[in-house]
């Protein structure tokens, strides 16, 4: 048994993550499938991706991919190292600091037409 420590939070946040993923590409899939019922009617749907519950909705999604991939290569690691097992908490620690490091800056780039900054240079093209 686990008792709370590094080991279970990993396990259950690779489990949440991977429902992460798998509802971002059910998203996608509709999204894209979309684009079959002409432009007018994709484009509306564009306009959803830019409310900002929306928005924030993807930052939960990206957080899930980026943690649910370092933390795959962190399995990886674990199962083909005979050493492995023995730095799991450091590496679940180094998963966790990559995740951030890595969500901070999309999080800005996601987040900021909110607010009215557009760092992609063009506040017209990003549908709000």
């Amino acid at each position: 048994m686990y008792r709370g420590q590094s080991g279970q939070w990993s396990w259950l946040l690779h489990r949440v993550t991977g429902l992460g993923v798998l509802l971002f590409l059910l998203v996608h899939i509709v999204d894209i499938t979309l684009i079959g019922f002409g432009p007018q009617v994709y484009n509306e749907s564009l306009q959803v991706f830019g409310n900002p519950v929306v928005r924030l909705v993807s930052l939960a999604l990206i957080a899930s991919v980026l943690y649910h991939a370092y933390n795959g290569v962190r399995v990886i690691i674990i199962d083909f190292w005979s050493a492995g097992y023995k730095y799991q908490r450091q590496m679940f620690y180094a998963v966790l600091a990559l995740t951030i490091l890595s969500f901070v800056p999309m999080a800005f780039f996601v987040i900021a037409p909110v607010f009215g900054v557009c760092p992609q240079g063009d506040c017209n093209a990003i549908p709000m």
